[in-house]
């Protein structure tokens, strides 16, 4: 279990907050009349490195703490928050948070116990920073460069970057509950550029997660970053223009399910649909999707950097069946849109930081294994493209319309994966698209553990996955005839 004396030290360092206090301030947050309120404290330190040119060039490392303090009556919500911890500016963020009101509560009880609430373990509480010296992370860059070099005499550049960090929270629900988390957060990733006969191209891989540093700082996982990037590069100098129209489109494993999670995911968030803003809005309990897809939201998994012990409201984090066989089952719920739309919290409440509004967001979402092998779904097509990973797009979640560029495409000829395509971009509609799903790989596959998903100008970690997916109709947008 994580060390509620180890969080407390790291949080109340050098600040008079205490237990009681923090008892006394709840009382005052629920001395109006509020549905709910809570009190968010938070501990975060981070550190990256930068290696360009062969050099570890740049460094940087972060302390933050500081309290968000939230009140909520029914659609409205009061909410202040102090970068200096103590009692004062405390009481002043709880009396600014439930100004909101100037009813009184007409029960008048009192807050009298906090009830420390132990939570699941699933990542280790310790600090991956501490783990591992400065001059070992700055070697391992070093290391990388000299690999990604030594694979190909094309290479003419390799930029990487190492970074960790170490989040610690406390988080006071004015139901009195008191949960307290420490999360470790790592990251690895280089680049490198490829220049051949006047032709310039890139390649890119990364790896990371919630666990510490020596899990990805090992010889093998090395040589596969610096193999990947150079495969990748090596792959893009050889690609043509991608041909336009629509077509058979097949969604490799792993990373392409950020269209799902974009094109998707955001539509089956709680604000959305509560305000009527999506494309499944008023749509729990019809078909949605194919038959062949079952779409689920995991806060639970294991070591992934989307998970959570608990949510940012104090909510358990959940495993959340949000379409079934193609049936839509329910949205992502933080507790305010889930009592307006007379629902339950799916423990889905986050926030990027304590000076942010918890949201409706997602955590590890994925596209459920189906029952066809990789080489089944190739061979049913004659012309279209495999779509092995994407470097962006944009979403309309009214709508439901996405744009998604891909930066590793092939050419799918008589049921062969063939040429390499530069160029291509994914055009459809997400509740659409997931219609015209034939086909699902038995190949299921997550992400490398370096999402990020951003939302209202807030930036969370997630994760995606998803198996092989055959989609009978897209549009691609391309260069050539």
């Amino acid at each position: 279990m994580v060390n509620f004396d180890s969080v407390c030290e790291k949080i109340f360092s050098d600040s008079d907050i205490t237990e009681e206090s923090c008892l006394k301030s709840l009382n005052i947050l629920n001395s109006r009349e509020i549905n709910f309120g809570d009190l968010y404290f938070e501990h975060l330190v981070s550190q990256s490195f930068a290696l360009e040119e062969g050099i570890v060039k740049g460094g940087s490392y972060s302390i933050s703490k500081g309290v968000g303090v939230r009140a909520i009556k029914e659609g409205k919500t009061g909410f202040a928050y102090s970068d200096v911890l103590d009692n004062k500016s405390l009481i002043e963020a709880c009396k600014a948070a439930h100004s909101i009101t100037k009813g009184h509560r007409c029960d008048g009880v009192a807050i009298n116990r906090l009830n420390r609430i132990e939570s699941k373990q699933l990542y280790t509480e310790l600090n991956p920073i501490d783990t591992i010296s400065n001059e070992k992370k700055a070697a391992v860059l070093e290391i990388l460069d000299k690999k990604a070099r030594a694979l190909d005499p094309r290479i003419t550049q390799v930029m990487a970057n190492l970074a960790c960090a170490h989040k610690n929270i406390i988080v006071i629900p004015t139901d009195s509950s008191m949960r307290y988390d420490s999360k470790p957060f790592v990251r690895i990733s280089v680049v490198v550029v490829m220049e051949s006969n006047g032709r310039i191209e890139k390649g890119s891989a990364s790896t990371g997660g919630a666990f510490l540093l020596d899990e990805i700082l090992g010889d093998e996982t090395l040589t596969y970053l610096a193999n990947e990037a150079v495969r990748s590069a090596s792959v893009n100098m050889e690609a043509i223009n991608a041909p336009a129209g629509t077509m058979n489109v097949v969604l490799g494993n792993g990373w392409p399910g950020v269209l799902i999670h974009e094109a998707v995911g955001h539509g089956l968030e709680g604000d959305f649909n509560r305000t009527g803003s999506s494309a499944f809005s008023d749509k729990i309990g019809q078909k949605v999707a194919s038959e062949h897809c079952t779409i689920i939201d995991d806060g639970t998994i294991k070591n992934r950097r989307g998970s959570m012990n608990f949510d940012d409201e104090g909510t358990d984090s959940n495993c959340n069946i949000l379409i079934e066989k193609g049936i839509l089952k329910g949205y992502m719920q933080d507790k305010q849109n889930a009592m307006l739309m007379n629902m339950k919290s799916t423990g889905n409440g986050r926030r990027e930081s304590y000076n942010t509004l918890p949201l409706p967001r997602m955590t590890n979402t994925y596209l459920q294994n189906g029952n066809y092998e990789k080489e089944e779904i190739i061979k049913s097509v004659k012309k279209g493209i495999y779509a092995v990973n994407f470097k962006g797009g944009q979403v309309d979640i009214t709508s439901g319309e996405f744009v998604f560029s891909t930066s590793e495409a092939y050419l799918i000829e008589n049921g062969r994966i063939t040429t390499p395509i530069k160029g291509a971009t994914l055009i459809g509609n997400g509740p659409n698209t997931m219609q015209k799903v034939s086909m699902v790989g038995n190949d299921l596959e997550f992400d490398k553990g370096i999402g990020s998903c951003g939302k209202a100008g807030q930036s969370v970690p997630v994760g995606i996955g998803q198996p092989t997916v055959k989609v009978d109709e897209l549009i691609v947008g391309g260069t050539s005839n």
